[in-house]
């Protein structure tokens, strides 16, 4: 049952593996390709977080910023990328981030038309809204968030996205969400909408990618992209629900890996991979009557899951004798066999 676990580390620490950014200052790029965001820290479990929706294609990897145990950045407007990475730095160095922000607008003459937050590790902010930003431009903060936007159909995007940071409970990344569903519900970018992103990390470094990065989305394009990151946002909880059944399972504790897998079969119940898996857990671990049901289900629903039973013997993952046993009474008549 380590495969899911394995494979979604692997995924991670390929997802984290981004090549190095240029520190030099960005030059000022033909038009504005970033609209609201917002950068928060939570007090309760010290994760730091940002998100953020554009129209403009694949806002994430130039926008959205975050390092565990150091804080995390919106880079935005006519965006100066080098923002993000020398952000990071120069809090990883120990500045605030006022002084933090000070020193990167200071080395930037296109300060004007620039859009940038940072939070660090004791949820401090800093924002700067440039003066020729286009309107509406600006920013709310409050304790532990900064919320910011430009060219906004009007000016209350920032401060519904700061109300419903504040107000929704939950982890971090769902109160991101929320503020990203209030700033697009308060009007939103003028010219509609295209892509987005979500990024959380942990408030203290581990250095192990799985456990200092936990949640890295991004919508690319999409017609509703901030729908479309809440579901993919739901589907991520349904594996991350998945890796800590694997992990239970690991440490010889059956009932938590069963409630953990329940929880993801939850959150996805059409998700034959999830059902699969959490059914395999079972007949391994001599329930064998509870699993054969949810087998059933995913055999009716996609028969080559039959097949990949058939060839996790020789994967040392279980016996022959016990594949026999699932598939006679599941599909007795299967392929012939």
């Amino acid at each position: 049952m380590r495969i899911a676990f394995g494979l979604a580390v692997l995924a991670s620490a390929l997802a984290c593996a981004a090549p190095p950014v240029d520190p030099a200052p960005a030059p000022l790029p033909p038009r504005p390709v970033h609209t609201f965001s917002i950068v928060a820290r939570d007090p309760a479990t010290g994760e730091l977080g940002v998100a953020v929706q554009s129209h403009w294609f694949n806002v994430g990897p130039l926008v959205a910023w975050a390092e565990a145990g150091v804080g995390a950045v919106a880079t935005q407007s006519f965006v100066n990328v080098s923002f993000g990475p020398r952000g990071l730095a120069l809090m990883r160095g120990g500045k605030p981030p006022a002084d933090a922000l000070r020193e990167l607008i200071a080395s930037d003459p296109g300060e004007a038309v620039r859009q940038v937050a940072l939070i660090d590790t004791k949820g401090r902010v800093a924002v700067h809204t440039g003066a020729r930003c286009i309107a509406w431009a600006g920013h709310a903060t409050g304790e532990g968030f900064s919320a910011q936007a430009n060219m906004m159909e009007g000016d209350r995007v920032v401060a519904a996205m700061g109300a419903a940071f504040e107000k929704t409970a939950g982890a971090l990344a769902e109160r991101l969400l929320a503020a990203l569903e209030a700033a697009q519900a308060a009007g939103g970018d003028i010219r509609g909408q295209q892509s987005a992103a979500l990024k959380v990390v942990a408030g203290t470094r581990t250095g192990d990618p799985s456990r200092d990065v936990l949640v890295d989305l991004r919508v690319e394009d999409h017609p509703t992209p901030i729908a479309e990151l809440r579901r993919v946002y739901d589907v991520h909880r349904a594996y991350a629900s998945m890796n800590a059944g694997d992990v239970a399972l690991e440490h010889a504790d059956l009932a938590g890996a069963l409630a953990a897998y329940g929880r993801a079969a939850e959150l996805q119940p059409a998700n034959v991979e999830i059902r699969f898996w959490s059914a395999f857990a079972l007949a391994t671990n001599e329930r064998l009557d509870e699993a054969l049901p949810i087998f059933r289900g995913v055999f009716a629903a996609e028969p080559r899951w039959a097949e990949l039973l058939r060839r996790l013997p020789a994967a040392g993952l279980c016996d022959d004798a016990l594949v026999e046993r699932v598939l006679s009474r599941t599909q007795p008549a299967v392929d012939g066999r």
